[in-house]
């Protein structure tokens, strides 16, 4: 038994500590058990090494109880929750703290508090008011209203959404007054304000140049503006199984960092110039679109498994990405349970390591090319989509039955409408004439998507379910966890035999 594999189960550990405390409440006496066990499987058996290592996994498993436990105890503490709910009406002084949600009918303000009623306080609170007057990130306001519980809808448990950002109030349609317009609280929040100006210039670009839907699609690819997609569009979208192109999800970017690797060293670079380049690319690319904590884990996810590809050792990546979701999940616990965003990044990186590979092998009939390597995607797009099948099913009730064709006719072209997107917004705010120019191109490419995804949206292309049991969920994944282990292993056994 390696040290690296210790050290795996030691994560499985702590993560199964957290997960089991978020279905099932442990009781102080249970978590004592479980440590007095591990202890006693430590110190009283320390020759028998199998048994220390299974000691120590459940110490890990307390220590994720424990964590789990303490940020509950920190919700029940959060000062701002014991003012949901009453009659009167507070006044909240506060910062926006994240780039305005700016809707269709509504702004939603997420605001980090100083004070209420004159009392210093402590807490996030999300504001929803009226698109006009428009507030910037670092606003002070002063805001008057009731401060309320987000609500339980029957369909969508909207309290727990927002609970994994640490948000636990709310207030609706408030007064407002500016205070002080963009207060920043320090040099790397001014930076970031920058950064969110110059992509408000993007915005206005690609919203100058293009017609709509295809300006909203390419928004949401490069900015992030999902918002700015019509009810609609996203509908079809979600029935042609390709909403993941506008979602920065960890599918997106794992399979956009590959791309982007393929084409550089297309292009000449040398593979380790590729990695660096690839790797400053993405940065910038989840800078641009405002940092948010669903890019960033992404972020890592793609970047991880970039690093394991450059070491030569994919075979030990699954390892590194257990380990990057164990360190995101010991910052936030909330996030494994409650985030199905952390869910599919983690599953989508999986299955392109277990189940990419078998599909190369199953594909070799497709000839590799030198800047689209159309074996690579699709190997990626259906080992991706099969790992995180079971959890849509789950958690949105339905799937798509022409996803695997409407991938491979779309995700080619995604690289190019992204940086050719890039570029024309980009030159678009030095001279919006060239911008214009620029943008036909891609109009081009964002229409032939948009007639795609209109073909393959119809009702018969979308299967529903209705009242799927969690109990699905777990036989499903160990029935694919089986079978990938099947096929990994003889792959392993036909490449020994040659």
């Amino acid at each position: 038994m390696t040290k690296s594999k210790i050290f795996l189960y030691f994560c499985l550990s702590f993560i199964g500590g957290i997960f089991l405390n978020s279905i099932v409440k442990i009781s102080q006496p249970a978590l004592l058990g479980f440590l007095i066990l591990g202890i006693l499987l430590i110190s009283v058996l320390w020759s028998h090494k199998k048994l220390v290592v299974i000691g120590f996994c459940l110490l890990f498993l307390v220590v994720g109880i424990w964590r789990h436990q303490t940020v509950e105890l920190e919700i029940m503490n959060n000062e701002l929750r014991g003012y949901n709910n009453q009659e009167e009406q507070i006044t909240l002084i506060g910062r926006v703290i994240k780039e305005p949600d700016i809707r269709e009918t509504n702004t939603k303000l997420t605001i980090e508090a100083q004070s209420l009623n004159g009392i210093k306080i402590k807490g996030k609170v999300l504001i929803t008011t009226n698109r006009y007057p428009q507030y910037q990130y670092g606003d002070k306001l002063k805001i008057t209203g009731k401060l309320l519980t987000p609500q339980v809808f029957e369909d969508f448990n909207y309290k727990d959404y927002l609970a994994k950002e640490g948000i636990y109030s709310a207030i609706y349609w408030p007064e407002i007054e500016l205070i002080e317009k963009e207060s920043y609280t320090g040099p790397t929040w001014a930076i970031y304000g920058q950064i969110l100006k110059f992509k408000n210039k993007l915005r206005e670009s690609i919203y100058q140049n293009l017609s709509s839907p295809q300006s909203s699609i390419l928004g949401a690819m490069i900015l992030g503006d999902k918002k700015r997609m019509t009810e609609n569009l996203k509908e079809k979208l979600n029935i042609a199984g390709v909403r993941h192109i506008t979602a920065i999800s960890g599918m997106h970017i794992t399979i956009l960092s590959i791309i982007l690797m393929q084409i550089l060293i297309g292009l000449g670079l040398w593979r380790n110039q590729a990695f660096y380049l690839t790797i400053a690319l993405l940065i910038l690319f989840i800078i641009m679109v405002g940092l948010p904590p669903s890019a960033i884990r992404a972020g890592l996810m793609g970047g991880l498994f970039l690093m394991a590809q450059k070491i030569g050792r994919l075979s030990s990546a699954s390892r590194t990405i257990v380990m990057a979701a164990t360190g995101m999940v010991a910052v936030n616990p909330l996030l494994l349970r409650l985030d199905v965003g952390f869910q599919l990044s983690f599953l989508a990186v999986m299955g392109i390591i277990y189940l990419g590979p078998i599909f190369r092998n199953w594909l070799r009939f497709i000839p590799e090319g030198n800047f689209i390597n159309l074996r690579s995607i699709i190997s990626m797009t259906l080992s991706a989509q099969i790992f995180t099948l079971p959890i849509l099913v789950y958690n949105f009730g339905r799937i798509s039955s022409v996803a695997p064709i409407t991938n491979i006719l779309i995700l080619p072209l995604l690289y190019w409408i992204m940086i050719l997107g890039f570029i024309f917004a980009l030159l678009g705010i030095l001279w919006q004439g060239l911008g214009w120019i620029l943008s036909w191109p891609v109009w081009v490419l964002l229409t032939y998507l948009l007639t795609v995804i209109n073909w393959f949206s119809q009702p018969w292309a979308a299967k529903t379910f209705e009242n799927v049991h969690w109990l699905w969920l777990i036989i499903s994944y160990l029935i694919l966890g089986l079978i990938t282990w099947r096929l990994n292993k003889s792959q392993k056994l036909k490449f020994l035999k040659y």
